[in-house]
């Protein structure tokens, strides 16, 4: 039998605080908040010098938030320069290129101060894979003018038997953050991973590529140059963070060299999304408004928030959905502050023709409620390396 809590003498009830379960009232500086948090266990943060650059941060001024994370960024990289053991050393880079990404990440795009951001992040973060001994293979590819970017880290002996873990982020990621969060979790398990960024993420995006709703194209360009100099594993596994859950299962439908797609979250419909923010702008803390619209643009290449909106609502697996034939897990959370939760079922329900469908969603007492499962990385650990074991051995 569970404990249960016991009463308040209502003479005292006005006198009890409970706890509170949010950094700041502003949605984003929240939610970067237990993103950031979310890398500890591979890491990438620790929680207790975390806590204390947030009591420095004024919420919704997104130069407190760069001027305080930036400290923190750089107050570690000074640790990891005076540490010897290895290990810590390595984890000390890696805590720096992540809290110098969250840094940047409300910053307008013409924010002066991204582009040395930008820089310094990626150098701290192949300090931190050189340090710790971590192989990372490089892939450039050329796309449309441009080149994407690629990471290759090979498992151990006995990786060729099993799956090869395939990973892409969403509206705001980038490459290098997909390592902590699911890359080092499958090297550990056994599996190779290769970690890939498209037009409208990371480094392509800041070399003008932007978002295609066609995302097999890039997925295939990455596969192509893989394959150039690596032999075909024995399935891929498609792995889709946050709007990625939009890009994977829409790659999943085209190229048939992925066995299986995990939408991590939820995104059959990103225009419904995008229409329902918009829509409630008037709602929105200005921070949150203003990186929106900002990102919105950006990523898109257009100008205004209403072409925004048009652009985006191409961005729809229902045309496609019956196209996937692969194994599909859809993930969500009850409390997911974007995507709206019957989006899962409608996926479900459109995946007529998958080899098989599971769907897993989180409420609040999992600690998975949020999008992506923000906070807790391990629930989504042992929710997709399951599902690879049930489908794939």
């Amino acid at each position: 039998m569970s404990a249960q809590p016991a009463s308040i003498p209502a003479a005292n009830a006005a006198e009890v605080r409970m706890g509170n379960g949010r950094f700041f009232a502003t949605e984003n500086f929240n939610f970067q908040t237990l993103r950031a948090l979310m890398e500890a266990p591979s890491g990438s943060a620790d929680v207790n010098e975390v806590l204390e650059a947030l009591k420095l941060i004024v919420d919704g001024d997104t130069q407190s938030w760069y001027a305080q994370w930036s400290a923190l960024a750089e107050r570690v990289l000074a640790l990891a320069a005076r540490t010897r053991d290895p290990i810590s050393k390595g984890n000390a880079y890696l805590r720096s290129y992540s809290y110098q990404r969250t840094a940047e990440f409300p910053l307008s795009p013409g924010d002066p101060k991204r582009v040395k951001s930008w820089a310094d992040g990626l150098a701290r973060f192949d300090k931190a894979l050189a340090t710790l001994g971590v192989a990372c293979e490089r892939i450039n590819p050329a796309y449309e003018g441009g080149k994407l970017r690629a990471q290759y880290f090979p498992g151990r002996p006995g990786a060729e038997r099993k799956p090869l873990i395939m990973l892409v982020g969403g509206y705001d990621s980038v490459l290098e953050e997909l390592y902590p969060l699911l890359g080092k979790a499958a090297l550990e398990r056994g599996y190779s991973v290769l970690a890939y960024e498209g037009p409208g993420q990371g480094q392509p995006l800041r070399d003008g590529l932007t978002f295609t709703p066609e995302w097999e194209r890039p997925t295939g360009v990455v596969l192509d140059a893989f394959l150039r100099t690596h032999a075909k594993p024995k399935e891929i596994v498609l792995i889709g963070m946050s709007m990625g859950g939009y890009f994977a299962p829409r790659a999943a439908a085209f190229e048939k060299r992925i066995d299986g797609v995990v939408a991590w979250d939820t995104c059959y419909d990103y225009g419904e999304v995008v229409r329902l923010m918009t829509g409630g702008m008037a709602n929105l803390h200005p921070a949150d408004k203003a990186w929106f619209s900002n990102n919105a643009r950006w990523t898109l290449g257009v100008g205004s928030v209403e072409d925004a909106v048009r652009e985006f609502g191409r961005y729809t697996l229902a045309p496609v959905a019956k196209e996937i034939t692969q194994p599909v897990l859809i993930m969500a959370g009850e409390h997911d502050y974007a995507i709206p939760l019957q989006q899962t079922a409608d996926f479900a329900r459109a995946l007529v023709n998958a080899k098989s469908v599971t769907t897993k969603t989180f409420d609040l007492a999992s600690g998975g409620a949020e999008h992506c499962q923000t906070g807790n990385v391990t629930l989504v650990h042992a929710t997709i390396f399951d599902w690879i074991l049930a489908n794939f051995g």
